[in-house]
């Protein structure tokens, strides 16, 4: 029986496994970037690091993205791609506990089992704050999610579904930031399920 959000990627990203025969060179230099930058920060994310983390020959990297600001853009355009491919199931609960229990399961699968994805997703959030063009990129994903959320919110009764769908968005940004920040695993059920409430009184 499929959940109500069935998100699970196609691309396990807190490990990333590739296959010399199956995989590009790009998009090992991509996967190598977002391991990098999730377990590293932004300042580990060299062209000579990718190409080293990847297993590329010393200039393969720099033969895709010419500059470090290409190899960012690339990162987010690779994230974005992976966030769109597992969002293949509508997002349809048919009630307040079914929205509650997507959520919670989207959750720890993001800052679990994705929680390398994750991270490089918010490390590079803090880069757009003064880069428009990664930061519109960056967004993409963000609102394919609120708008499934704000749809879903209006077919269970919500009687504002705009400020419920960023009250909702919210808490789960801030749970995820909270999770992955202070390596914090507490159970985030008890949260989400007070402000799906409120959204729906």
């Amino acid at each position: 029986m499929r959940s109500a959000l069935d998100t699970t990627p196609v691309v396990t990203a807190c490990h990333y496994i590739y296959s010399v025969g199956m995989t590009s060179s790009r998009d090992r230099a991509l996967d190598a970037s977002i391991d990098l930058l999730g377990t590293q920060g932004l300042k580990a994310l060299t062209h000579r690091r990718v190409d080293e983390r990847s297993g590329l020959p010393p200039g393969s990297t720099s033969n895709y993205f010419r500059t470090r600001e290409a190899l960012l853009d690339g990162v987010a355009d690779a994230i974005l791609e992976r966030e769109v491919r597992g969002m293949g199931a509508a997002f349809a609960p048919r009630s307040a506990r079914e929205m509650v229990d997507a959520l919670v399961e989207l959750l720890d699968r993001t800052t679990g089992e994705q929680r390398t994805l994750t991270s490089a997703r918010l490390v590079l959030f803090l880069e757009a704050g003064h880069r428009p063009a990664l930061r519109a990129t960056l967004g993409q994903g963000r609102r394919m999610l609120e708008a499934a959320l704000q749809r879903a919110l209006v077919d269970l009764g919500a009687r504002d579904a705009r400020a419920s769908t960023q009250a909702v968005m919210a808490c789960a940004e801030g749970l995820i930031l909270h999770r992955v920040a202070r390596h914090d695993d507490t159970d985030v059920r008890p949260v989400v399920d007070l402000v799906v409430r409120a959204a729906l009184a």
